[in-house]
C-alpha cells in the first residue's frame, strides 16, 4: 500500500533535496542525496536523477514504490 502524502507549497517551487527532508521521508540531506543516486525517487512516474530538481504545483514525486507525495500551492493572497 502506498501511502500519500499532501505538501503545500509556500513558494514558487521547491528542490528536490528538499522536499525529501521537509516531508520527513530522509533524515538527512545525505540520505536523500543517496535516494536519488540510488534511483529510488521518480517524478511525475519517471526516474529522476537531478538533485536540485525544482519542483512545482501539481508534480507528484514517488519514494521507494511506497510514499506519493503531492505537491499543491498556498494561495497567498
Amino acid at each position: 500500500m502506498v501511502e500519500e502524502i499532501e505538501f503545500s507549497l509556500k513558494t514558487p517551487f521547491i528542490d528536490l533535496l528538499q522536499l525529501l527532508k521537509a516531508t520527513g521521508l530522509c533524515a538527512t540531506g545525505g540520505e536523500a542525496k543517496w535516494a536519488v543516486e540510488e534511483e529510488r525517487v521518480k517524478v511525475n512516474g519517471e526516474l529522476e536523477s537531478r538533485k536540485r530538481r525544482k519542483l512545482r504545483n501539481g508534480d507528484v514525486v514517488e519514494l521507494d514504490g511506497e510514499f506519493l507525495v503531492r505537491i499543491s500551492s498556498v494561495n497567498l493572497t
